[in-house]
């Protein structure tokens, strides 16, 4: 019998996805009774879709559920299906890499220079934003265990 282990991304997207849920179904029950709408929420709200993206993003990888040409792969032999799975996680990696330093070189000029706030809450802007390099390790760790686990496929589909 499986045991059920808690994934950490899965259990960030869920609580994610909780709070995003309360906060708007409290702003409809606002808007309802008091005709009062709260205009952090969708502050808050859409950070947390973009946190949940890059959730996703990792339990994408590790699940194999990301996009790829599977007819031209399948038909390749060993060696060749490695190397492609190689390219494939690399080019992956370099592309987070590319949003992580993006989104570091943001945190970091909102730190030092220009000290943005968020609209509604007046949060420092670098606190939403931080959430994509760290979720990203996740997409990282995902990746990487993608390819062995694709490399363990591989193998067993010789024998």
């Amino acid at each position: 019998m499986k045991k059920n282990k808690i994934i950490p991304e899965e259990f960030i997207s869920a609580i994610l996805l909780f709070v995003m849920a309360s906060i708007a179904f409290i702003n409809v029950l606002s808007r309802w009774f008091f005709h009062l709408s709260f205009a952090f929420t969708e502050e808050i709200t859409i950070h947390f879709f973009v946190w949940m993206t890059t959730l996703g993003i990792a339990i994408a990888f590790e699940r194999g559920a990301h996009l790829g040409m599977i007819t031209i792969y399948e038909k390749l032999p060993k060696i060749p299906k490695k190397i492609a799975a190689t390219i494939s996680a690399v080019m992956a990696i370099l592309l987070f890499l590319i949003v992580d330093y993006y989104a570091i070189r943001e945190i970091y000029m909102d730190l030092t220079l220009f000290h943005m706030e968020s609209e509604a809450l007046r949060i420092p802007q670098w606190i939403y934003t931080i959430g994509t390099p760290i979720f990203s390790l996740f997409i990282f760790k995902n990746i990487i265990k993608g390819m062995i686990k694709e490399f363990r496929h591989i193998e067993e589909e010789v024998k």
